[in-house]
């Protein structure tokens, strides 16, 4: 998994370059729109960033989390939207590359590293988000089949992508209930359609849809590992690196919205003097940065741990709670540095506001981390 850092510095050095000269001239019309920026995804195949975490062996880049962390921190930097568009397309490819057969590794990890297949994660149920267990889609054996019947909801990519992990129900009576859940790569097909497009406050121009499985046939070869009940621990061990995605997205977002009032602070004048000379402003600029330090830093913890292949769930937990509220309460601090203008989408820190808060809920809602860090910290104490 291991680059050189001389690698690591041109990988980032050409992210760099992409960012500022292909994503921040459309970001702010693409979100308006809620447009698909289809070009973007074009350039996303060419540079690796759909094999990212996948090992070169099967045509990835093999980065590591804390570099892939860095990337997904940039990209925020200036619009968190297309950093859905790889995050769980990644996700997905980590739980085959972790579970599945070798086979299955050599059969779909080419593919979703190219970007010929990519998708997502199919997880968030009309009636089960972050009680996983409470999903309802069932998968039933038939011959060398099973056959898929129920509803996904929110699901990023579910429109443009066209394969998706599926978490399902193979045994509905097992208990504990999580013994009875699978998870399947469904390419789309007969019996696998896409509901509608779900509007949104923020994280506008991903395509977040329902799905519907409506006797979809899939095979025994798609069940990941090729064998029941699995699932749950398979995806479990996936959402570290989302965690670890998300809260490197807060990262990004607390620096982005810091440099963008630290800019205007000084531009704008106010009393004949630049308003990053008042007291009031200078101490919100100063608890931005701080924060923003922070979030990264606590990422940076996570990501290592994980790149060790030490258990990283309670540094993940925090980093994903701590840099998600930073890029919240940045994105607010910045709209009153900026004042009435705040409001205008001539400036980009409306965007910021209405996207932060998504990653105080997604990959976990922070009430969740919570519990979480707080039940590892009890059992690395006892």
């Amino acid at each position: 998994m291991s680059h050189d850092s001389s690698v690591e510095q041109q990988i980032l050095a050409t992210i760099d370059k992409w960012v500022e000269q292909e994503l921040r001239p459309i970001a702010r019309d693409h979100d308006q729109a809620d447009e698909y920026p289809t070009d973007l995804v074009e350039q996303m195949k060419e540079l690796g960033l759909f094999g990212a975490t996948i090992s070169e062996e099967f045509g990835g880049l093999g980065l590591s989390a804390s570099t892939y962390a860095r990337i997904v921190s940039r990209i925020c930097e200036v619009w968190m939207a297309p950093s859905g568009i790889f995050n769980s397309h990644l996700i997905m490819a980590s739980c085959v590359e972790r579970a599945g057969t070798q086979a299955q590794k050599e059969h779909f990890l080419p593919k979703f590293a190219t970007g010929e297949l990519r998708g997502g994660i199919g997880l968030t149920e009309p009636d089960a988000g972050s009680d996983l267990q409470g999903i309802r889609l069932v998968a039933k054996k038939d011959g060398d089949d099973y056959i898929l019947n129920g509803t996904k909801t929110w699901i990023s990519n579910g429109i443009k992508g066209n394969c998706l992990a599926v978490l399902t129900k193979t045994d509905p009576n097992a208990s504990p209930r999580h013994k009875g859940m699978s998870l399947f790569i469904c390419e789309k097909g007969e019996g696998f359609s896409v509901g509608k497009k779900l509007k949104k406050l923020g994280y506008r121009s991903i395509d977040s849809a329902e799905l519907i499985f409506d006797d979809f046939r899939v095979s025994k070869d798609n069940l990941v590992g090729r064998e029941e009940g699995k699932g749950f621990q398979q995806v479990a061990g996936g959402l570290e690196l989302g965690r670890i995605n998300i809260a490197a997205r807060g990262a990004g977002m607390a620096k982005g919205a810091t440099n963008m009032a630290l800019h205007y602070a000084m531009d704008r004048k106010t009393f004949g003097k630049p308003i990053a000379e008042h007291q009031a402003i200078q101490l919100k600029l100063a608890e931005m940065s701080t924060r923003a330090a922070a979030a990264e830093l606590l990422v940076h913890q996570a990501a290592d741990k994980f790149d060790r292949e030490e258990r990283c769930d309670l540094e993940a937990g925090q980093a994903k709670f701590f840099a998600s509220e930073a890029a919240v309460q940045n994105s607010l601090d910045a709209m009153r540095v900026f004042g009435g203008y705040s409001y205008s989408p001539e400036y980009e820190i409306e965007r910021f506001y209405r996207d932060a808060p998504l990653l105080c809920i997604g990959e976990g809602t922070n009430e969740i981390q919570r519990m979480i860090i707080a039940k590892q910290m009890v059992a690395r104490a006892s």
